[in-house]
């Protein structure tokens, strides 16, 4: 894994937050954009991103080739379903290399779920996206949002050599729009963007994060 930078680098952890304030908003009222519920949650807290990620994200739809439309599956996430999600994984890969000691475990979890203490979708700033035709047929990307390393033998990557020329074109067309709007994609997971956040400020060399760990409360975004 030494040619991308993981969510468990110790760069990711060091990076400063000065955090904006921003609201989130729900996406679902925005026509333009399309929101899938396979994310459901009692709260709507997966359709809600920071006001400027979603703005963002309209710039990167408008760059898409006709007919194509982003589709928006997860956005926020609340902080305790975030460390749900990492343990759960980390556990599943405990129980598959007993040997590996707690650090490898947190190194091997975080290419597929980020430590909760630097999670981008905690922020707000992150979002898991596929695309679809203007009547919301999703297109091939190569395997299923949110497949694992191990069931999609790598695929999930976003360089992945394991998929066919349709999917890797629609990857492309998929980054492309999202590059250009000022997002950075998490290379181990093709559906995943973040802007704002400790990742993107990493990768872009920003001074600081714009957005640390959010709420749906007004006031404590």
């Amino acid at each position: 894994m030494t040619d991308i930078i993981l969510l468990s680098d110790p760069r990711v952890a060091a990076t400063r937050v000065n955090e904006n304030g921003e609201p989130l908003v729900d996406a679902r009222e925005v026509a333009a954009l399309r929101v899938d519920t396979r994310k459901t949650d009692h709260d709507g807290s997966y359709a809600h991103l920071r006001a400027d990620v979603l703005r963002r994200l309209l710039l990167a739809q408008d760059a898409l080739p006709p007919g194509i439309r982003l589709l928006m599956v997860e956005g926020f996430r609340p902080p305790a379903l975030q460390r749900r999600y990492f343990d759960a994984y980390a556990a599943t890969l405990r129980a598959a290399h007993p040997d590996a000691g707690a650090d490898r475990i947190r190194e091997l979890a975080s290419a597929y779920i980020s430590p909760p203490e630097v999670a981008p979708h905690v922020s707000g700033g992150a979002v898991d996206l596929t695309l679809c035709t203007d009547d919301g047929a999703e297109l091939s990307l190569g395997t299923q949002v949110n497949a694992t390393p191990e069931e999609s033998e790598g695929g999930c990557r976003t360089a992945a050599l394991n998929i066919d020329a349709d999917a890797r074109a629609n990857r492309a067309a998929m980054g492309r729009a999202m590059t250009a709007a000022g997002f950075v994609n998490y290379p181990t997971e093709w559906w995943h963007w973040s802007y704002g956040d400790r990742y993107w400020a990493l990768l872009t060399e920003a001074p600081t994060a714009k957005y640390g760990p959010a709420s749906l409360s007004p006031t404590t975004v």
